[in-house]
């Protein structure tokens, strides 16, 4: 299948595969990101570059595409993500592409198929230009970034040697995202001992024996938190964001779980992370024996130092530098040693909207953006 002719068709041609992440829509039949990355392998081939499709899960592989030159130096890594959320209660077709008002439409236009076709796009134009940069250029198309990051986790720990710099594809109006908080969920259960309702005392109400430890364990945390302050991202946080427990009003609770949202600073993640300070209290309390604790999702926070290379030449082409409150890849691979930022077109309150689209003009203005950074490397 032959190159597509303008940026628009390309991001047409990537919003028409689904590549719904299954981890984010259990029992919907999503595909994963296979024919997503199969298609970009063959773009990437047509730009020039050596392809390979790493496996990470069963039938789940990022794709990697790297082009000749650089002059054996370090790399500087292109890396938007394959996958996008769910497509249940979105108002348009989700694999349509279609334009209208100057607006391409369709899950993953925003996030992040857009920034995808501008690094593509970028890519193409340069032609034999990108084997005469002063680094080597390689583009991954990561998988499984909306649900545990593990595409950018299996290639931080095999390739993270290999680059000196990355791009991570998000939607950020080309503003260079160098810090975020990371996301850490731990859930806290306690369990009882069912009967009916109408008997109450010969059941343990798990719910009744978890709720007043819950508003103990908010304050204790909320009054620690702050210590671990950040001078650019602030104060780490807490949330209750979900309990669950019983199954019926005339049945004691046997179960009852809770999930705290962590949004934690470099600082947190250090020093052992949230899961501890939750731990410190119950142990303070000598109480754990009655709760269980478990990590269910988690991300790592991003700060990388503004004199960064890398930040130095997207701020030299005008993107100014600034944090965000969500996270994504770009923590990920930070960790796993490659000095990375967030970059793209398009803006992030589109992503993972009923009708998220994409305008043509930012598209366009992004794969400007990102063939502008990668002649900063010009020899």
């Amino acid at each position: 299948m032959p190159f597509p002719g303008s940026p628009s068709a390309l991001l047409q041609d990537l919003i028409r595969i689904p590549s719904v992440n299954p981890d984010c829509a259990p029992g919907q039949g999503a595909s994963g990101e296979k024919a997503c990355a199969i298609r970009v392998a063959e773009l990437l081939e047509a730009c020039g570059a050596e392809v390979t499709l790493e496996e990470v899960l069963p039938g789940r592989p990022n794709v990697i595409g790297r082009f000749p030159g650089g002059k054996d130096k370090p790399g500087i890594l292109l890396a938007p993500h394959l996958d996008t959320v769910s497509v249940q209660g979105m108002s348009i077709d989700p694999f349509g592409g279609e334009i209208r008002e100057g607006k391409i439409f369709g899950r993953g236009a925003s996030d992040t198929k857009g920034t995808m076709a501008a690094m593509l796009w970028a890519l193409h134009e340069m032609g034999r230009e990108i084997s005469r940069l002063s680094r080597p250029v390689t583009f991954v198309g990561l998988m499984g970034e909306e649900a545990d990051q593990p595409g950018s986790k299996h290639f931080a720990a095999h390739h993270g040697d290999e680059y000196e710099f990355a791009v991570v594809g998000e939607p950020t109006s080309l503003e260079t995202v160098h810090a975020h908080k990371g996301c850490v969920w731990i859930e806290v259960s306690a369990t009882g001992r069912a009967c009916h309702g109408s008997t109450p005392e010969r059941g343990d109400n798990a719910i009744r024996k978890l709720l007043p430890v819950l508003g103990d364990l908010l304050a204790w945390l909320e009054a620690r938190l702050p210590a671990f302050n950040d001078p650019v991202l602030g104060d780490p946080t807490v949330s209750l964001g979900l309990i669950r427990g019983g199954s019926s009003p005339n049945i004691v609770p046997d179960e009852c779980r809770a999930t705290l949202d962590f949004r934690e600073t470099p600082a947190l993640h250090e020093a052992g992370g949230s899961r501890r300070l939750v731990e410190d209290f119950f142990a303070s309390r000598d109480s754990g024996q009655f709760f269980a604790l478990s990590v269910i999702g988690e991300s790592c926070p991003l700060l990388t130092d503004p004199a960064t290379d890398g930040i130095i030449r997207l701020q030299s082409i005008g993107s100014k530098i600034t944090t965000a409150p969500w996270f994504c890849d770009a923590g990920r691979l930070a960790e796993g040693g490659i000095p990375s930022v967030a970059c793209g077109p398009g803006s992030i309150a589109q992503a993972h909207t009923r009708d998220e689209y994409l305008s043509i003009r930012d598209l366009e203005d992004g794969a400007v953006f990102y063939r502008r950074f990668l002649e900063t490397y010009r020899s």
